[in-house]
């Protein structure tokens, strides 16, 4: 049954202690999609030994083979969630890309493994968009920030455990078994996020005299170029089956066009999408990156910090991030730009740092501030992309903003790296061209940051106009 209704603020509230064991539960869930995501490069030392694999291979690994389906199909099972019951959704996708994550360990060659990576991204495309969504009708507009902030949270703890986890792992027994311990707890999640999450009335935090153009509408008559198209190649189905495939193309369609037509939207969107092609890659590689360039540090050890550095100082920016922008924001709401414009600043000198500087002990030092300041924008960018979406097409706000963000940073920013990196071995070698590479890369998130301060333009009057403030 559909579920589109949208109910009224006046709607009792759920108890405190009950949102935030869902919140928490949720994070937990988002921890399992990223140590699952993050595992083949911590992992690729390793797999690049015993597969015998080039760099451009493992970016492909890295990036593009989860990212191509994981981005792609974000979208419909975001378009279903805005409709149906979310947490049946995000239980499912949950059980799929954790079964997929332990299959992975049985991979012989670059193309089974190419394909377990496919069916991560499958599952994990039904993960965010309808979780965002989820958590907008638990905590209401002013707190979201620091909801969603501690919703990502589930990123740094989820590289943290997949670096110590999956580095003992591999150390212990092999990179095979390091990838069945990861991914089946992850279906005994999707069983207890099922028997005790219930789902929330949509929008019960927004004001009901704000128009939401995408509720219970029905788009009979195709408009432009793309819609017309659409609607002549639906023609070959059954009627029935025709009107209501037309109708859903269309009406994502034209809510992504109403959505990146809000500056304020489209340069956030912006702005992660550029900040991210730079910590996707230099994520993803961070590894490589440390045995080659300080190849007589123990990887244990290696394994150790950056798992350190991302359960606390990534943890903590990522936290802070959000609980600053809801404090401030009160007054001001541009902080929600300010803040992690300044951050992203203070970002890439200290990463240059991480990659230069001689000392492994230094440049593992220097990850405690780069880590911090990389978290500063995750709980204001997923904010934004809740609050100024109609409720109705809330989870496929957040799918637009991953389809985006995800075909770019987690496609391209792995798999440019690797391409480049191997392109530079010959001239430079092994060490000095991944360097070179992830220098390169990481320019990007200065142009995140001056998107992010072009949003404060903008953020007034957008808000204003979402939410009926104005």
């Amino acid at each position: 049954m559909s579920e589109l209704s949208v109910k009224s603020p006046a709607a009792k509230p759920t108890a405190s202690v009950y949102r935030f064991y869902v919140l928490f539960l949720l994070t937990g869930v988002y921890t399992f999609n990223f140590v699952d995501r993050q595992i083949v490069g911590i992992l690729s030392p390793a797999i690049k030994a015993d597969l015998g694999l080039a760099d451009w291979q493992l970016g492909i690994l890295k990036g593009f083979a989860f990212a191509v389906l994981y981005t792609t199909l974000g979208i419909p099972i975001a378009r279903l969630a805005d409709r149906h019951n979310r947490v049946t959704i995000i239980s499912v996708a949950l059980a799929l890309w954790s079964g997929f994550t332990a299959l992975s360990g049985l991979a012989a060659n670059f193309t089974q493994l190419a394909l377990a990576r496919v069916g991560v991204g499958i599952g994990e495309a039904g993960g965010s968009p309808p979780a965002h969504s989820l958590i907008s009708d638990y905590f209401p507009k002013e707190k979201r920030a620091g909801a969603l902030a501690i919703y990502a949270m589930g990123i740094p703890i989820g590289m943290a455990l997949a670096f110590l986890g999956g580095g003992w792992l591999t150390q212990t027994f092999s990179w095979r078994v390091a990838f069945v311990v990861v991914g089946l707890p992850g279906v005994l999640m999707a069983i207890l996020l099922k028997l005790t999450v219930k789902e929330p009335p949509r929008g019960r935090f927004d004001a009901d005299e704000k128009p939401d153009q995408f509720a219970q509408s029905k788009i009979e008559t195709p408009k432009g170029p793309f819609e017309k198209l659409i609607y002549k190649c639906a023609t070959i189905l059954p009627a029935n089956a025709a009107s209501a495939t037309f109708h859903e193309i269309a009406t994502i369609w034209r809510a992504a066009k109403y959505l990146l037509a809000i500056p304020t939207y489209r340069a956030v969107v912006i702005a992660t999408t550029a900040i991210s092609f730079t910590a996707y890659a230099n994520g993803a590689w961070i590894v490589d990156f440390y045995t080659r360039a300080h190849s007589d540090f123990p990887l244990m050890q290696i394994y150790m910090w950056l798992g350190i550095v991302s359960g606390t100082a990534y943890a903590a920016g990522t936290f802070l991030g959000g609980f600053l922008v809801d404090k401030f924001a009160i007054k001001n709401r541009k902080m929600y730009g300010y803040i992690p414009a300044i951050a992203l600043v203070l970002n890439l000198p200290a990463f240059l740092l991480v990659l230069w500087h001689p000392s492994p002990v230094v440049s593992l030092a220097f990850q405690f501030p780069v880590q911090m300041a990389i978290g500063f924008y995750l709980g204001p960018a997923f904010a934004l992309a809740q609050t100024l979406a109609p409720v109705s097409v809330r989870a496929l706000s957040t799918a637009v903003f991953f389809f985006i963000l995800n075909m770019i940073a987690l496609g391209l920013g792995p798999t440019v790296a690797g391409f480049l990196s191997s392109a530079l071995i010959e001239p430079l070698g092994e060490d000095i061209g991944l360097r070179v590479a992830l220098s390169v890369v990481s320019l990007a998130g200065l142009y995140g940051a001056w998107m992010f301060y072009q949003a404060t333009k903008t953020i007034n009057k957008d808000w204003d106009k979402a939410t009926g403030t104005g």
